[in-house]
């Protein structure tokens, strides 16, 4: 009785708890249930997302599902409002590790080249072992290849009908010899002939036994790489038994890509390792630069030539090599290796821009040169005192393909393909003087089309080309950037095949390509202090018509040249940007 009072207590307790809890705390749960009301009424209800894996949506905080990483408000960390722009957590930067490198200049001269290549046989210490005599092999001591063989040693042993001949006519000569001396020693030098030692003479003279086998000795030292004869063959004067290679020196052969050989030379200094020979070292200098390019591989072999004493140096080993490239007191830009994301025809980086609340990231292409070793040369894209992403830079891509942002997967473009898109709001006076530089260039190419002379339309093409290089592309920012970077390449592409034909309805042809994407940059951008003229014929490539640039309105006819110079008329003024 008593146990069901103390029960019977305890509930009462425990009623006038949640009692006193409601009237306790019930403003303030009135307050959350408005505010939960109003924030669904005003349609701002927050999305919870992850900064390494954008494709999580939670409608409340949380761990990711994937990382584990405590969610983000979405509109915090991944997106900026720029497609080019990548915004990360602190968090997320630490979780994927990124690293970023300062960009700087390097002295060309002071630069390495890294090579890749193997361990060949030295073709000058090639040899063979061949019969002297005429004969029947009657034994082999060498049987099978890679054998060794030491100067002076015994190959094989021959049975020679002729030699047993010779040797009788010597004993016959020998009776004669008072008679006429002559001929023993032209018999003798017979025998000298087929490489009979003078021991061998001697002792049959003394003896008068003929020696019906004949013994052959190696007279050059080397590894059997081909074995010529087996026993029982019947084998003539100069007829190979063995093929050798000598290993007391050898070859390495480096490939060097068809880009880098204007960087290399006789007599450079090459360093190389073997991983077969941990912990060692080779020095040696190229000696040989191979003509001849690989058309698949598009490399060039370099040759060096290395005393390998002991042989440890063998045939198809791997090597890796550093090679000291050619001094020439130019600067270059450099980045290491890892900074660099590889797209087909494209490179990209991504930048970290400086003076953001968020850390942000910004895609950014780029046009590659020589490799420097652990660092590749930057012809443009970049500035000096950047910084790029040289550790994690897959991620930050992943995250913005993701975040369906630019990347080296996804390439969006602000305007369609068949718009030109309108970037004279940026003010960078350096490139359009660059683009007018291209644009001088551009009409000596023209002129010499006017003139029908394809060679020298080909030697302005490289004048093109050069002006290109030229133009100072790292001064454009955003989208600005990615839309001349495409054009960039379509440009080198068609100047190259003006340049490389002799063919002047090539060279026309490829022409009318550069204009309009010529014509397209101008209006994008704007030009600086000139004005050109869009000029139009309508009876180009049979009556398909064609464009192109000039700064007077005179026409003269790139497409027809004497035949219809004045064909032709201005259908568009490109006027500096104000």
């Amino acid at each position: 009785m008593k146990q069901k009072n103390i029960s019977l207590i305890i509930a009462i307790g425990m009623l006038l708890g949640l009692g006193v809890g409601y009237f306790l705390f019930r403003p303030s749960g009135e307050k959350k249930d408005h505010a939960s009301h109003s924030e669904r009424m005003d349609g701002a209800e927050t999305i919870w997302t992850c900064s390494m894996h954008p494709q999580i949506r939670r409608t409340e905080p949380g761990l990711c599902p994937i990382c584990e990483m405590d969610l983000i408000p979405l509109g915090t960390g991944n997106n900026s409002g720029n497609p080019l722009e990548l915004q990360m957590t602190p968090e997320a930067i630490r979780l994927a590790n990124i690293q970023t490198t300062l960009v700087k200049t390097s002295q060309a001269g002071d630069s390495r080249m890294t090579l890749s290549g193997k361990v060949q046989e030295n073709e000058r210490n090639a040899a063979s072992l061949v019969a002297h005599i005429p004969g029947r092999i009657e034994k082999l001591f060498v049987t099978f290849e890679g054998e060794q063989v030491q100067k002076g040693q015994r190959v094989a042993t021959i049975f020679s009908p002729t030699l047993i001949a010779a040797q009788r006519e010597l004993l016959e000569a020998q009776k004669l010899q008072d008679i006429n001396p002559a001929l023993l020693e032209a018999t003798r030098n017979k025998l000298r002939f087929w490489k009979v030692p003078e021991s061998l003479l001697e002792q049959v003279e003394k003896s008068g036994e003929i020696q019906e086998t004949f013994t052959l000795f190696a007279d050059v030292p080397g590894v059997v790489n081909d074995r010529r004869v087996s026993v029982g063959d019947y084998v003539s004067v100069g007829d190979p038994l063995f093929n050798l290679i000598g290993l007391q020196s050898v070859w390495v052969l480096f490939d060097a890509y068809e880009e880098n050989l204007a960087d290399v030379k006789l007599g450079q200094s090459v360093v190389f390792t073997v991983p077969a020979i941990p912990g060692r070292e080779f020095k040696s200098t190229i000696s040989f630069v191979d003509p001849r390019i690989d058309p698949l591989s598009r490399v060039a072999h370099l040759r060096a030539e290395v005393p390998n004493p002991g042989g440890i140096l063998k045939p198809e080993m791997l090597v890796s090599g550093s090679l000291e490239t050619v001094a020439n007191g130019n600067s270059a830009l450099v980045i290491p290796k890892s900074a660099l994301l590889w797209t087909g025809e494209r490179s990209v980086v991504f930048v970290e821009l400086e003076e953001r609340t968020i850390p942000t990231f910004e895609f950014r292409e780029v046009r590659v040169g020589a490799d420097q070793g652990l660092f590749y040369e930057i012809l443009s894209g970049l500035k000096v005192g950047e910084r790029v992403v040289s550790n994690g830079a897959f991620m930050i891509d992943a995250a913005a393909q993701l975040n369906n942002q630019f990347s080296m997967i996804n390439r969006i473009m602000e305007a369609p393909a068949n718009e030109t898109p309108d970037f004279k709001d940026v003010h960078s006076i350096s490139f359009r003087i660059g683009l007018e530089s291209l644009g001088a260039q551009y009409l000596t190419l023209k002129d010499q089309l006017v003139l029908s002379d394809p060679e020298k339309s080909s030697q302005a093409a490289a004048g093109f080309l050069g002006a290109l290089e030229k133009v100072p592309m790292e001064e454009l920012r955003n989208a600005a950037h990615v839309w001349w970077m495409s054009t960039l390449g379509d440009l080198e592409k068609h100047a190259n095949q003006i340049k490389g034909s002799r063919d002047l309805e090539i060279q026309r042809r490829q022409f009318s390509f550069l204009s309009l994407l010529l014509i397209q940059t101008f209006e994008a951008f704007g030009l600086e202090g000139k004005t050109f003229y869009v000029q139009h014929c309508p009876m180009v490539f049979d009556n398909e018509g064609a464009d192109w640039l000039a700064v007077e309105k005179e026409i003269n006819n790139p497409y027809f040249g004497d035949k219809m110079l004045h064909c032709g008329s201005v259908t568009e003024v490109i006027k500096p940007a104000k």
